[in-house]
């Protein structure tokens, strides 16, 4: 594995650290206050291909792989990360399922409104009472000749309320039953589908999560993704390469908090000089920069196994929990530093301590990553 960055990979970098200076910065704390989910700038990133990196130029997509995708995500998660979670939900769970699974005709239709930030993608497998134990769904559809009828709620949906299309993972066999479950296009305007309550959470305040509702919605079956019964073995490889999406956002956190940190140990003197030369300082900053460090390591070998079409279970779950463990530990160390200052909402680093924490749950919890790998390396 070559982890030196190419000179496209360093020129898109360049390009989401401009546009996320001029078109997110100015204005992270006015969103986080409102709750509100700012639609305008994932269409300018649509303009610059933000919104389809992995998606193929011949669906109006970037082309990219990986490494790319990592530093899109990166770069606008150290300015925000409510922004930068949203980027990863629309790009690596709805967008990205349709890409691996759907038909040509699903790709033609949806993959270039998606693209191209026309649309808001989001993918629906959580309910209230069914996070990880997700075969014990309650969301059901049932066939009604050419159509399917669903039924039931799905929790804790990123762009639950404002995207325009679904993928919506439902149980259409037994409970319990792995190959009891399929995955649906669904579209906003489908009678029967609507968007619920919203949630007021602890940080991502600018990333919509919501319930999605279905009441007797009836969907066509040329809107199943892939065969009926194969949604769960979809969602399993779908949330492989997802949690390199949030590996990323963590990353990117971490590097926002530590750079601020950086930054402002430089700056504020105690006792006549830079808090930075006391050893106290200088030595968080320095497992500051280990762990990311090690992070992007992480990160980058799970990118190189996607890129190459190999497995990627457990050096993906490795990236996410270290990076997302790492992200909780790296904002707190950076209030730390700040102090009082780093209490308030007048320095970004409170943000990055309240969005950081929702990293090492979202997309299988620290728990689950720990599951994943431990059933990994038992196997030999």
């Amino acid at each position: 594995m070559n982890f030196e960055k190419t000179e496209n990979q360093k020129m898109i970098a360049q390009m989401v650290r401009d546009f996320a200076e001029k078109e997110i910065r100015p204005y992270v704390m006015e969103w986080d206050e409102s709750q509100v989910f700012p639609r305008e700038v994932f269409r300018k990133m649509g303009d610059l291909g933000l919104m389809g990196v992995l998606v193929p130029e011949e669906y109006g997509g970037a082309g990219m792989g990986y490494n790319e995708y990592i530093s899109v995500i990166e770069e606008v998660s150290k300015v925000c990360g409510s922004v930068g979670l949203s980027l990863a939900a629309h790009n690596s769970l709805c967008t990205n399922h349709i890409l691996e699974f759907g038909n040509e005709e699903q790709k033609q239709k949806y993959l270039p409104k998606l693209a191209s930030g026309e649309w808001i993608g989001a993918w629906g497998l959580t309910e209230a009472n069914t996070g990880s134990d997700a075969m014990r769904m309650q969301c059901v559809a049932v066939e009604d000749g050419d159509y399917y009828v669903i039924n039931g709620t799905k929790n804790w949906i990123t762009h639950g309320i404002s995207g325009e299309v679904a993928v919506v993972l439902v149980r259409t066999g037994e409970l319990l039953d792995s190959h009891g479950i399929t995955a649906f296009i669904i579209e906003r305007s489908t009678p029967g589908f609507s968007g619920g309550k919203k949630e007021n959470k602890l940080g991502m305040r600018a990333s919509e999560t919501a319930e999605l509702i279905f009441d007797n919605c009836r969907v066509h079956k040329s809107q199943i993704l892939g065969n009926i019964g194969d949604g769960f073995k979809q969602a399993m490889k779908i949330l492989d390469g997802g949690r390199i999406s949030i590996g990323a956002l963590s990353m990117g956190i971490a590097k926002g908090a530590y750079l601020a940190s950086l930054a402002y140990s430089k700056q504020r003197e105690q006792f006549g000089q830079p808090i930075s030369n006391f050893q106290a300082i200088a030595f968080k900053l320095a497992d500051m920069a280990v762990e990311i460090e090690a992070s992007e390591m992480l990160l980058y070998q799970a990118a190189y196994l996607k890129n190459n079409k190999m497995k990627v279970t457990r050096e993906g779950a490795m990236a996410k929990y270290y990076a997302s463990e790492v992200a909780v530990k790296v904002s707190t160390d950076a209030v730390q530093i700040f102090g009082g200052y780093g209490y308030t909402k007048d320095f970004p680093v409170e943000k990055f301590y309240r969005d950081s924490k929702l990293c090492t749950i979202g997309e299988g919890t620290s728990e689950i990553q720990k599951l994943v790998i431990s059933r990994e390396i038992l196997k030999g």
